[in-house]
């Protein structure tokens, strides 16, 4: 159940920032814990983390903003202290999940220090606010692809047509590669054949199709981006000798999968889990939105604060993509 309540605005200290949301988007993780829970998005509580707005009021010592400004950010940032900040592994830092903001499903989001310092930035005037507030999905496919040097021609193969895998989709073909994706619904195969998918594949027929797309190789890069455990093992039957798999989709925690160890050792696979993202990967995000990256086709439908529950029943569903909400 989603319970919309008020409560009074926040005042920012001398270093926070106080945002306006002017779009807010659904996120396969805000519905996860919708429906399950997640040990990340602590519930019952405030939720929703994908924003962008306006500038409402800032603390004494914030430089480079002011009232008015129209923003973009994201909802965490890392404490670049701690261990794993000091090798530089700024997704994993410590205390980045403990310090992220919630709650972007509100009039104001009020933002701390480290994020204000390290992933608040000024949105570009030919961005929307709705377009905007995708650059922390968009941040986090990024790094998906991190170190992975795709160039033209690569074959990909995406397993899932949800918002992730449709944004792996838009990057990919921006870096030149040829990308099958599939999906179980068949408006989700139109829209990535418009988005720019070369194949589109019922998941029925998923091995004849890759082999075909891939002269028989297997694809170079294989991204999963449905967080289905059977969807997980079966990612590494369709990758090339010597290519990559990239599990993107988040399981259930407590799941396990199995793996054919011939294939792992012999062929050569690269299998790497990716999560989150790092500023570097935010900076990445905003130059790519700056190239006038087409976002719009991802929004099924914009909703206000108060009709919160409608975009999470449908999606329930599977009714849509992403939906705005504009409080």
């Amino acid at each position: 159940m989603i319970e919309i309540t008020e409560m009074d605005t926040p005042r920012p200290s001398p270093d926070e920032v106080l945002v306006r949301v002017r779009a807010a988007l659904t996120c396969g993780t805000d519905l996860k814990a919708f429906l399950r829970g997640h040990p990340l998005i602590p519930m019952p509580g405030a939720f929703g983390h994908e924003f962008s707005g306006v500038v409402a009021e800032t603390g004494k010592a914030v430089k480079g903003f002011k009232s008015g400004d129209e923003v973009m950010a994201v909802h965490s940032a890392p404490c670049r202290v701690c261990r794993y900040c000091r090798k530089r592994l700024f997704n994993l830092c410590e205390n980045i999940m403990s310090a992220k903001v919630l709650g972007a499903f509100a009039e104001y989001i009020l933002l701390p220090a480290h994020i204000v310092k390290q992933n608040l930035f000024h949105k570009p005037a030919g961005l929307s606010y709705e377009e905007a507030a995708f650059l922390e999905p968009l941040s986090c496919v990024i790094h998906s692809m991190a170190g992975l040097k795709i160039s033209k021609g690569d074959r990909i193969l995406i397993l899932g047509a949800g918002p992730i895998g449709l944004l792996h989709l838009l990057v990919a073909k921006l870096k030149g590669a040829e990308v099958a994706i599939t999906a179980l619904e068949e408006e989700r195969l139109k829209l990535a054949k418009k988005l720019g998918a070369d194949a589109t594949v019922i998941p029925g027929i998923l091995s004849e199709s890759v082999a075909k797309f891939s002269d028989g190789m297997g694809a170079d890069f294989v991204f999963e981006c449905t967080g289905q455990v059977d969807v997980w093992e079966d990612s590494i039957r369709h990758v090339r000798r010597g290519g990559t798999v990239i599990l993107f989709g988040g399981c259930k925690s407590g799941t396990k999968a199995t793996y054919d160890t011939y294939r792992l050792h012999y062929d050569e696979i690269t299998m790497r889990g990716v999560f989150h993202f790092t500023p570097r990967d935010v900076r990445e995000a905003l130059d790519l939105m700056k190239r006038k990256m087409s976002f719009s086709p991802l929004i099924s439908g914009r909703y206000p604060l108060g009709d919160l529950h409608v975009p999470f029943e449908k999606l329930t569903k599977g009714e849509g993509i992403k939906y705005a909400i504009i409080p």
